[in-house]
Order: C-alpha cells, then sequence, then structure tokens
C-alpha cells in the first residue's frame, strides 16, 4: 500500500524549546492515522507542518514523494478546532461559500447526504449546536474532494451522543477510501477510528502500530476493578492502584485472583473486569493524564 505522506526526521525548533525532535513515520493510502501526545508534547506542531501551514527547521514532508508545493492546500481539506464561519448565512450559503474557493468540488448534494445536513441546511450557523456545527464544518473540509482529510481533536467539547455521531461521519467518511490524519484526546475516539497510531512524548514519537498490536506489546494482563473496603482484605501481596474509593487490580490471572477475592470473603456485587485500554498504554508511556 502506497504511502500518502511521508515524514522524514522532522523538527521545530523554537527559541527556547525544541518541539519537534526527529520524527518519522508513513500515512498509508485509505487509513486512518492517529497522532496522540499531551497537551505541549509537539503533535500539534507535527500537525501543522504536515498540514503546510508550518515550516520545519529540517526534515521533510513528502506528499506522494514530492516536496509540499504551492497546490498542496487545494489536495488536502482541514478540520481545525475552531473555524469561523460566514456570520448571517445558513448552512446553505456556508456551504457554497467555501466550495466557491476552489476550483474542483465535490457536489454539494454529496456533502449535504454525507454530513447528514439536511434538518439545518437553512438554519443561520450561529443557531447550530456543537454537534450540528461540527457536521457543517466537516463537510466543509471535504468540499474540495482532498485526497488527505485533517481532522484536528474534531469531537472536543460535544456531548457524548454527538461525539458518537460524528464517529459514524468519519467512519463514513473513510469507507470512500479517505486517507485521514486525527489528532485528538479521547483514546476510545483513536481506538474505533485510527488503523495507526503514533504517541508523541517531548517531541518524539515514544511508540507507534495499530492500537491491538500496541496493547498487545505493552500489557499482558487484566484489570479488575472494586471497592476499596472488598480488595483491602487481600494481604498475599496482590498489589492494586487506588483510586478514590475504588481500586484496580492488574492481573494475568482472572480466575485465580477472583478464587483469592472470595477466599478471603470479598463481595463481587461492584466487581468490574476491563481489557486494557489505549488510555491505560498512554499513562504508562507518558506517565501524564490526557489533559495537561
Amino acid at each position: 500500500m502506497p504511502a500518502v505522506l511521508e515524514v522524514r526526521d522532522l523538527v521545530k525548533h523554537y527559541p527556547r524549546v525544541r518541539a519537534v525532535d526527529g520524527v518519522s513515520f508513513e500515512v498509508q493510502e485509505g487509513t486512518c492515522f492517529g497522532l496522540l501526545g499531551p497537551n505541549g508534547a509537539g503533535k500539534s506542531t507535527t500537525i501543522e507542518m504536515l498540514e503546510g501551514l508550518l515550516k520545519p527547521t529540517s526534515g521533510q514532508v513528502l506528499f506522494r514523494g514530492a516536496a509540499l508545493g504551492g497546490h498542496y492546500r487545494e489536495r488536502v481539506g482541514i478540520q481545525f478546532q475552531n473555524t469561523a464561519l460566514q456570520e448571517h448565512l445558513t448552512t446553505r450559503e456556508n456551504l457554497r461559500f467555501f466550495s466557491a474557493l476552489y476550483p474542483k468540488r465535490r457536489p454539494l448534494d454529496e456533502l449535504i447526504a454525507l454530513c447528514r445536513l439536511e434538518e439545518f441546511l437553512d438554519r443561520d450557523t450561529s443557531k447550530l449546536s456543537g454537534g450540528q456545527r461540527q457536521r457543517l464544518l466537516l463537510a466543509i473540509a471535504l468540499v474540495n474532494e482532498p485526497e488527505v482529510l485533517f481532522l484536528d481533536e474534531p469531537t472536543t467539547g460535544l456531548d457524548p451522543q454527538a461525539r458518537r455521531n460524528f464517529w459514524d461521519l468519519v467512519q463514513g467518511v473513510k469507507a470512500q477510501g479517505k486517507t485521514i490524519v486525527l489528532t485528538t484526546h479521547y483514546m476510545e475516539e483513536a481506538y474505533l477510528l485510527c488503523d495507526e497510531i503514533a504517541i508523541v512524548d517531548h517531541g518524539k514519537i515514544i511508540a507507534r502500530g495499530s492500537p491491538a498490536a500496541l496493547l498487545a506489546e505493552h500489557f499482558d494482563d487484566s484489570v479488575l476493578e472494586l471497592p476499596l473496603a472488598e480488595a483491602s482484605r487481600l494481604n498475599d501481596g496482590v498489589s492494586y492502584k487506588q483510586k478514590g474509593d475504588v481500586v484496580e487490580i492488574h492481573t494475568p490471572d482472572i480466575n485465580g485472583t477472583i478464587g483469592r477475592l472470595l477466599a478471603v470473603g470479598a463481595s463481587l456485587a461492584h466487581l468490574r473486569i476491563r481489557s486494557r485500554t489505549l488510555e491505560d498504554l498512554f499513562l504508562e508511556l507518558t506517565g501524564r493524564e490526557l489533559r495537561t
């Protein structure tokens, strides 16, 4: 599968900080690539260089094997975290306005159907909900039929239902063969949408691979969550991590650990068993919360 984007030893210096420090990776055709990292890790700077908005100090970003040229921005679509829409215009009018900026345009009726804009086409954009606004911004990012779609934390601030609705839209875009580069703070979002992820910290990539492969590489256990009062009955060396009144027991032997809990009279009424997640991996590798 050919690489649409190639990043080679990308470096970005500022007077007091080395924001990006030798980052290299490839984004394959038709895949969703996720770039994750704590705030200040360098992911936003990396994305801005991939988008052609920021010039690297050194290194290269190649698009289909060539350096980024003058027509690159016409061939990519970007959904920023915050995009100013034209005031006092409807959803339909904003779509027409942005469509007119490009020589190559996707038919508006296709965008309207793909992003599910029918119900608020004639509504002033100032009256859109957060989820509706993001659906419109996705349509605007797709208006020039881009070869690569950049999504910069597209669901930040959305309620859970609106976030899941947006995920459905992105999966629909991906099913049409689009190449997507995603930044997000939501690990569930990255796991669901991304074929490959790279975790960035201190300007370097510290882990890269498919979500499932990374979890298999770093963890061989499961997590038992139960009230502190029940877990504290164990006095046989089982270690656990306390989070308020709940504890997490990390164990490769679920049956054995449950057996020991039952043997000491612990109640399992509130026991929850889960597999390791990308959030576990993120904290394991960076030592920081997702939002810092």
